[in-house]
């Protein structure tokens, strides 16, 4: 907050007249004649502006760790005034305006608000961004507006229909609070739904971007428990036990087309909790319709060594990384490059999440005893030239796949690892044959996805000496860096991120290394080895995009190891 007003200037008398002529014949706000009349930049305006009024001046960084106070104007009302009420340190009430001209506003208020209250002053972008930021919360309670599109019912197929209608009809509020909750969670493009059992009841948390953003919290032990028991019936699992985990899914249909939830239902310490992942198949059929290896954001090196691996006649190409790291977009990213049709394609992942034209593609079905070393096996009599096995999981899926790729197939695969490195250590320890593997293995593709700053609101930044060092980047080196990150705005939800892209280290076994692993050498010499080969490692991708003010130091410590 900025209240020191002595050296800012402020605007005419003239100035606010010619304006308020300009606004009456254009039917725009006196506020908005005026900012463009100034040429000041939008944070120098709003002090100017403070000033003229006597008014403290709020810029976004400091609305965000403000408490908007909801109950005493509405969610509705602010979106519809662009204003904000908030409750400070000792009860006082704030009134956050945007518009210090807007006299039928200030007469509202007095009418609104029934306590004494002051007014603060905030640029209008940075009050809709705040409200944009809280939408997810409101909408995943029970304030439903009536322009959300988003309720329950069922089709005759069992699938929850999502739609304005059925919402509005349903009676109980746990039905209303799950599935508003899933709706919101697809508009705000999240990947994942938690629902935590908390000490106290409800806590709900969407992960976008690939962080964990605090949608909502509800007090009540039952709520919880209902929601979890609701989340069971439409899953299809057992609502009697809560002592042992339980996995399921279930569809829902909105905006005229299918959405897969897989649903981890797990036992915590205050009870159960769940974990529901977003699937939008076809969404995601019609990204990969075009989808290349250039549209990942990979540095073009790293694209090179994918194709290169990628037309290979034979081998084994392994992409690793934590779960929702992109592996399986790469994968399908290099499979839509080669598919010309004169290769039979066959795949078998858990779930199958991607559509492919002229490739066969299999689901992974445990209950039925389809798993993926069962079904790798099958693919093997079906006389195929490429393969792609969505996991490796266990000892016999790996060495039915590292034979596959041994007898003339080109096996596409993921695991779970850190990094290129640790890969060869999860093989091994799978009790994989070190020789056999390195004979079969054409490269390791290790990646991150590094959210990127939103392009609406980027600004210069200036991280401290303390925040540099921790990342790893001498003082020197960071003078000549022009640091840059996202102050949060509409379009990102207040984040200052929008979007992610790909970043990625890799392997390419010569002689050298194939010899270090079937010795059974320390990984460091292994990596000392890669090094001199020409791989680059994570950190140093990371890096560069921080360099290159696509992302920031706090954003690539979260998502890389700071060597």
């Amino acid at each position: 907050m900025n209240t020191d007003s002595s050296s800012i200037s402020r605007f005419s008398a003239v100035q606010v007249r010619e304006a308020r002529a300009i606004a009456g014949k254009s039917m725009r706000s006196v506020v908005e004649i005026l900012e463009e009349q100034s040429g000041l930049d939008a944070k120098t305006f709003v002090r100017s502006l403070a000033a003229q009024f006597h008014y403290p001046a709020y810029a976004m960084e400091e609305l965000l760790r403000l408490v908007p106070a909801f109950h005493l104007l509405s969610f509705t009302e602010a979106v519809e005034r662009n204003c904000l009420v908030f409750e400070g340190e000792n009860n006082e009430i704030i009134a956050m305006l945007s518009d210090p001209f807007n006299v039928n506003l200030q007469a509202w208020l007095e009418q609104r608000l029934t306590q004494a209250y002051s007014c603060a002053l905030a640029h209008r972008s940075d009050i809709s961004a705040f409200l944009k930021s809280h939408e997810e919360s409101l909408h995943a309670m029970d304030s439903i507006q009536e322009e959300a599109e988003a309720t329950s019912a069922e089709d005759g197929s069992g699938v929850q229909v999502l739609s304005i209608k059925n919402i509005s009809e349903e009676a109980s509020l746990i039905v209303r609070l799950v599935h508003s909750t899933i709706y919101d969670a697809l508009k705000a493009e999240a990947s994942d739904i938690h629902l935590e059992h908390t000490a106290f009841g409800l806590a709900i948390k969407y992960r976008i971007d690939g962080a964990l953003v605090d949608v909502s919290t509800m007090d009540g032990l039952k709520v919880i428990e209902q929601v979890i028991s609701r989340i069971k019936v439409i899953s299809g699992l057992d609502i009697t036990e809560r002592r042992v985990p339980q996995d399921g899914r279930f569809k829902v249909a909105t905006q005229g087309h299918e959405v897969d939830l897989r649903v981890s239902i797990m036992p915590g310490v205050f009870g159960e909790c769940a974990v529901l992942r977003i699937l939008d198949k076809s969404a995601l059929s019609d990204q990969v319709q075009g989808l290349r290896l250039d549209h990942l954001g990979f540095d073009q090196p790293i694209i090179a060594f994918i194709r290169k691996l990628s037309n290979e006649p034979y081998g084994m190409v392994l992409v690793t990384g934590p779960t929702g790291s992109g592996k399986t977009t790469t994968l399908y990213a290099a499979i839509t490059e080669i598919n010309h049709g004169k290769d039979k394609i066959i795949t078998i992942e858990d779930p199958v999440e991607y559509q492919l034209p002229g490739v066969m593609q299999i689901p992974v079905n445990e209950k039925k005893g389809l798993t993926f070393e069962r079904g790798l096996r099958s693919i093997l009599r079906h006389d195929p030239d490429k393969i792609m096995v969505g996991e490796i999981r266990d000892a016999e899926t790996a060495q039915i796949a590292v034979q596959s790729a041994l007898t003339g197939h080109l096996v596409f695969t993921t695991v779970h690892a850190n990094n290129v490195f640790d890969v060869i250590g999860r093989f091994v320890n799978m009790g994989v044959d070190p020789y056999s593997f390195v004979s079969a293995l054409n490269g390791i593709v290790a990646q991150r996805l590094v959210r990127v700053n939103c392009t609406h609101c980027i600004a210069d930044d200036f991280p401290d000496e303390a925040l540099i060092l921790e990342s790893g980047i001498k003082l020197a080196d960071a003078a000549n860096i022009k640091f840059r990150a996202g102050k949060g705005c509409g379009h990102c939800r207040g984040t200052g991120f929008k979007g992610r892209r790909a970043i990625a280290e890799v392997l390419y076994l010569n002689d050298e290394i194939r010899e270090l692993i079937i010795a059974r050498e320390p990984i460091r010499l292994v990596r000392e080895a890669a090094s001199r080969n020409g791989t680059r490692f994570l950190r140093d991708g990371a890096v560069d995009m921080v360099i290159r003010g696509e992302s920031t130091l706090q954003e690539i410590n979260r998502v890389t190891f700071v060597g």
